[in-house]
């Protein structure tokens, strides 16, 4: 039997019009081996998360480049613990200050990432954090 492919929902929240940084992690993603669905542009953190439900994802990718990171990531992160899907983990990357870094790993984002990180970079720990929720969800 084959294991189950990770799957990663990747969006971009809000009025952020740049999504080629997000494009190219998506298709590294797809390429690792991961299912991919990509939301596109102008998603509401509602929309991400009822997607992210929907289609029974590991991960919800968000990137963020217009400074509305802690708006976003919150309300995502709040949404998926008013619908008691707080197994689904939020991951993120962008144009995020270390202040803020710091507040949004301690609200419960799994994992960010800066501009220019190497894809495998960014693979490697979606399985590394991956197969620690597994670990842990087992014991």
């Amino acid at each position: 039997m084959s294991e189950k492919k990770i799957r990663v929902i990747v969006a971009k929240p809000g009025l952020d019009g740049h999504d080629r940084g997000a494009k190219v992690v998506a298709r590294a993603l797809r390429d690792a081996g991961m299912e991919v669905i990509y939301l596109g542009l102008q998603q509401t953190p509602e929309d991400i998360v009822n997607s992210a439900i929907q289609e029974d994802a590991d991960f919800i990718g968000i990137s963020s480049l217009a400074g509305a990171h802690m708006t976003h990531f919150t309300r995502v992160l709040q949404l998926l613990k008013d619908k008691e899907s707080e197994d689904i983990l939020v991951i993120g990357g962008g144009i995020i200050p270390e202040d803020d870094r710091e507040k949004l790993l301690e609200a419960g984002v799994a994992a960010l990432f800066e501009p220019g990180a190497p894809t495998q970079t960014i693979i490697d720990e979606i399985k590394k954090i991956k197969e620690a929720s597994a670990a842990a969800a087992a014991s």
